[in-house]
């Protein structure tokens, strides 16, 4: 299976070059893979290039967790990322994941300095 980039993930969801989200179809329209990396640039793009809303980032996600021709790598991991992201929208989606990403591998505790992620089950503050 294919895989994509952050800036073709960026364009299928902006569509904000016409030529780019075209090319960005044709090319998963036989399916495509996401990675988690590929996954949280794309979230971080959008929400600070884009302005995207918490709530619109947290839309995206599940758009992308449903697409017809997308396959997101780890997605239940993701699931679950989007859900304490839901909850917690002030942690940012990519440190949800992180969290969950940790998690499923059994390598936990998340360290961090992040007093907001500090807070969450799995997390310890250093």
């Amino acid at each position: 299976m294919r895989a994509i980039d952050t800036n073709v993930l960026v364009r299928l969801i902006t569509r904000d070059d016409s030529r780019q989200a075209a090319a960005a179809e044709a090319f998963v329209e036989n399916g495509a893979w996401v990675s988690v990396l590929a996954l949280a640039e794309a979230t971080w793009v959008l929400a600070t290039v884009y302005e995207l809303s918490s709530t619109d980032l947290a839309k995206m996600i599940e758009m992308l967790l449903d697409h017809r021709d997308l396959v997101l790598q780890d997605s239940e991991a993701v699931q679950e990322a989007l859900k304490l992201f839901q909850a917690k929208p002030a942690l940012g989606f990519s440190d949800c994941l992180m969290l969950h990403l940790a998690r499923k591998a059994g390598h936990l505790p998340l360290g961090t300095f992040d007093r907001g992620l500090a807070k969450v089950d799995g997390a310890q503050k250093l």
